[in-house]
């Protein structure tokens, strides 16, 4: 943006009444572009707080469905999720990312710009680019919940911020990025819309969780006996707070209005208001009907049609990481369509990943990695040109408005973006396991987290005081005499 580094020539208080009219011109001109700046950079900032405060809603969504042995280690590592971010994106992801973007030529990776001393002037691009970093990380966390130790979840989660995750939205986001649509040398000359990051930031996640619980190996006793033979029936290892969790559902949900519509990167240029607008649009409408997709398919596919509470919760979630690559080039109607798949899509793979006896605490690879690899396809199907022309200037079609570029290009992104991840974070994973670094012990595992690395449980359950108990109970007798 060229105006972050804008500094008005106006005087502090203005040209006197000997000022010539071209003066008093050139001073108003500059104060209207200091003002969109300013306007810009609260947009900015304001819609990083709420990708942000995302984490909240990962938090509460990742406690509450995890036992109640575990829920204050997993909150503890979605806090450090943040932190460990922060330190990584600032120290190298940022200039890995971003550094030295040139759109007239083609960079794997950015080589400039670390530990932000090259003395620029888009604080707010760090702050906002660092909220998706740290989302990306934290969609691991709930995969491997009650089994992954401390320093295993520290060592993966700034490798992932630093240097996994910025070579992705460097190839995507950044000017030089050979999949980029801000390019000159644009692939297939269409370029990758992946507007808010279904693949850059979910499918980057979700892939690396996949990587994660394939090594790890589930809990115990979800899908093998004590003697290590395969159960009949996976054991339903549920988590201990559905409040907790539908708090969550609600969190993120809101977050993802900084997320998406705030993927504009400003407000005031021509056409920014109009594309931010359709993104919350299309993105509540994706939400809801993959929530409603989901727990309709839920219903009528179980035994007992039962309104299944979680189905609900992660279609709506699948749902929005669906609409996350195109909610600012496809119609309202579309959106619909996107989101409904997205329920479906989220449930299919729920269900494989059980048929694999892949153990995945809170769905996390259904929501975020399957979605992530849907959202990218719809993307490429659904494309309008004429909003595409607004979002990004060129008007390219999808396959069902005539074109097939689009579509092509969005598959090359999933290709890359699974192959980068699989290929760096399967053997950090695999070295990881074979130091003894990665998974906890039988013994603190089945004990819980909480009491064995935490210092106790999240919750003090204390038995009732038998005689204040009694007392009550003849207090009350009284009272209805």
């Amino acid at each position: 943006n060229s105006m972050s580094t804008y500094t008005s020539t106006c005087p502090a208080g203005g040209y006197g009444s000997a000022a010539s009219e071209q003066q008093r011109s050139d001073c108003l001109y500059d104060s209207s572009l200091l003002t969109t700046n300013s306007v810009d950079t609260f947009y900015y900032i304001f819609c990083a707080a709420m990708v942000f405060f995302m984490q909240a809603g990962f938090a509460m969504l990742c406690a509450g469905s995890v036992r109640a042995k575990n829920a204050k280690n997993i909150m503890l590592k979605n806090l450090l999720d943040a932190c460990g971010a922060a330190i990584g994106f600032w120290a190298l992801g940022w200039g890995f990312a971003y550094g030295g973007a040139d759109s007239s030529k083609v960079t794997f990776i950015g080589d400039k710009d670390f530990f932000l001393s090259s003395g620029i002037n888009d604080h707010k691009g760090w702050f906002f680019q660092f909220a998706f970093a740290a989302t990306a990380a934290t969609i691991v966390a709930g995969t491997v919940a009650e089994r992954c130790t401390m320093i295993a979840y520290l060592c993966y989660s700034s490798f992932l911020t630093a240097f996994i995750y910025p070579v992705v939205a460097h190839a995507v986001w950044s000017s030089s990025g050979f999949l980029s649509s801000f390019n000159d040398d644009k692939i297939f000359d269409v370029g990758v819309v992946d507007f808010a990051g279904s693949g850059v930031v979910h499918l980057t996640g979700g892939c690396s969780a996949l990587v994660a619980a394939i090594i790890l190996g589930p809990r115990i006793g979800r899908f093998y006996d004590d003697k290590g033979d395969k159960l009949l029936k996976p054991k339903e290892m549920p988590g201990h707070s559905a409040s907790l969790q539908i708090l969550g559902t609600f969190i993120l949900w809101v977050g993802w209005y900084g997320f998406n519509p705030g993927s504009t990167l400003g407000i005031m240029y021509n056409g920014a208001a109009e594309v931010a607008a359709l993104a919350a649009v299309t993105t509540t409408i994706a939400a809801a009907s993959g929530c409603v997709s989901a727990l309709s398919i839920r219903y009528f596919a179980s035994y007992d049609h039962t309104y299944d509470l979680t189905a609900a919760m992660n279609g709506a979630l699948g749902g929005l990481v669906a609409i996350t690559a195109g909610c600012s080039v496809v119609q309202p109607w579309a959106a619909v369509v996107i989101g409904a798949i997205g329920g479906a899509v989220y449930l299919a793979a729920s269900n494989l990943l059980i048929k694999l006896c892949i153990d995945d605490t809170v769905d996390a690879v259904p929501v975020h990695m399957a979605n992530g690899i849907w959202g990218c396809i719809a993307t490429g199907l659904f494309c309008d040109p004429e909003l595409h022309k607004v979002a990004y200037g060129a008007g390219v079609e999808g396959l069902f408005y005539g074109g097939g570029k689009l579509l092509g290009a969005e598959i090359c992104m999933i290709l890359f973006v699974i192959g980068w991840v699989s290929c760096l974070m399967g053997p950090f994973f695999w070295g990881l396991n074979k130091l003894g670094w990665f998974r906890v012990t039988l013994e603190e595992e089945e004990m819980g987290l909480d009491i064995s690395k935490h210092g106790g449980s999240a919750y003090v359950l204390t038995e009732a005081d038998p005689s204040a108990v009694e007392t009550e109970m003849v207090s009350g007798a009284n009272v209805q005499v």
